[in-house]
This record gives C-alpha cells, structure tokens and sequence, in this order.
C-alpha cells in the first residue's frame, strides 16, 4: 500500500476509518522507513509548517456542527445541507462527526425515555396547586 503525506497526517489525526487505521498501523509496525516518515511529518507539523489542507484538516472546517447534526437528526434541515451531511458521514466516514452523531442520538433516546417522567411530574405539580393559587386584588 502506498501511503501519501496526507493519508499518513490524516492517520496522526485519526481522521480515517477504522479498518483504514488499522492497515497503516499495520504497515507502520513493520516498515521502519514509514515510521521515519511519519515522524519527519510530525516534526514538520510541530515546527509550524502548515499547509492549507493541514489547516482545514486539523479545525475540521468542513464538518458540520454539533447544532447542524442535531438539525439533520430531527430532519430539520434544507435538502442540500442534510444531503451534505449525509454525504459527510456515510461517504466520507469521518468518524469525528460520526460519533457527535452517536452521541446525539443517545441524547434524544434518554429524553424520549424521560419525557413522560417529567410530563407526570408536571402534571403533580399542577394538581397539587389547584385551589391553593390565590387571586391579587386588582386581577379580577
């Protein structure tokens, strides 16, 4: 497998799949030319040598945000941006989006489970007061 510069800073950066993860790591136990490599590219990085792939990589500046992906989780977003999004987490697979993905939809499943818990609760709340509200003078 050949591996490009960008693939290698995307692996640093954990920004690649598992299964693609797994290979370089793979390949880097056994290639000491790779792990050079690898830590020539740290060294550059370090050193404030950025590129504007680097730049856009490292501030994920094409990842939507955690309120754009509770959006597209409620299907309350323009076609365009859900097809985005879409397109950004199957195709794409970044797994950094993914898991606020994961971690939104067990957000929701944990408020659907409370929501008539604290509907009940409202609702004590309410009849325990009836009656015991008094009016103010001047609101009749």
């Amino acid at each position: 497998m050949i591996l490009s510069d960008a693939m290698l800073l995307a692996y640093l950066d954990e920004a690649l799949s598992a299964e693609k993860m797994a290979a370089i790591e793979q390949s880097i136990r056994s290639d000491s030319q790779l792990r050079k490599r690898i830590e020539l590219l740290v060294s550059q990085r370090d050193s404030g040598m950025h590129s504007l792939g680097d730049i856009w990589r490292r501030h994920r500046l094409s990842c939507p945000s955690r309120e754009q992906l509770g959006s597209y989780l409620l299907g309350a977003m323009l076609d365009d941006a859900s097809d985005y999004i879409e397109f950004h987490i199957e195709t794409i697979g970044c797994r950094y989006c993914q898991a606020n993905l994961a971690d939104l939809r067990i957000a929701q499943e944990h408020a659907k489970v409370a929501e008539p818990i604290a509907a009940e609760r409202r609702k004590r709340i309410f009849n325990s007061s009836v009656g015991r509200i008094q009016s103010y003078p001047g609101d009749e």
